[in-house]
């Protein structure tokens, strides 16, 4: 879909403030800064339809098309309405092709456990170092059939080829038991005011 695709035309910034932001907003657009590897910061807009598909992907790329210039980014920081969730602004890195990066990625898990297990997502993301053109969307971890007491860690979790674990190897990713059930749960309350109770009255006046 033509929409969808990371390259963006975008138009240079002039006018700066609030007001300069509302006028770029009603005219579709969003106001954004692109900066690194010791340039000066440019300050761009960009079509908001098309950035709101792209951003739909994590740790999205785009190509921007700056007066016939090409510049490579990466998204770094979306702010938004925190009501209305519009996008306001962004913050643009400029990356290289062949330049890796540090990026937090989702974990995916697939698959169920064993019947009558739970499953738990302790960790969500992974740090990852990799390649700034070849960020994954999301790292796949498949849960089918484990049983009462498996744990994945990080380091048992498949990263694309090229790409360094960052996060600590040992944290545990996903954790698998048999679910706790409400009456038991309900039993150990009543255990415990019971026992705090009698403490009360074994409690010597004073």
């Amino acid at each position: 879909m033509a929409d969808a695709t990371n390259k963006i035309v975008a138009d240079l910034r002039v006018k700066f403030g609030k007001g300069a932001a509302r006028k770029l907003r009603v005219l579709g657009k969003i106001p954004a800064v692109m900066y690194g590897h010791g340039t000066t910061p440019v300050h761009v807009a960009l079509p908001a339809h098309q950035i709101g598909l792209l951003l739909r992907r994590a740790n999205a790329v785009l190509e921007l098309e700056i007066d016939g210039k090409s510049h490579l980014t990466l998204v770094k920081d979306v702010q938004k309405d925190p009501f209305l969730q519009i996008i306001e602004h962004l913050d643009l890195i400029v990356i290289r092709k062949g330049e890796k990066v540090q990026v937090e990625v989702s974990v995916h898990v697939t698959g169920e456990p064993a019947p009558g297990m739970v499953a738990d997502l302790d960790t969500k993301t992974l740090l990852l170092e990799v390649e700034a053109i070849n960020i994954p969307q999301n790292l796949p971890l498949s849960i089918e059939g484990l049983e009462d007491g498996a744990q994945i860690h990080a380091k048992d979790v498949e990263i694309p080829e090229g790409a360094t674990l960052i996060s600590d190897e040992d944290a545990v990713v996903v954790s698998v038991h048999l679910p706790v059930l409400e009456e038991e749960e309900e039993e150990e309350e009543e255990e415990g005011t019971e026992g705090a109770e009698g403490e009360a009255e074994a409690a010597p006046a004073e």
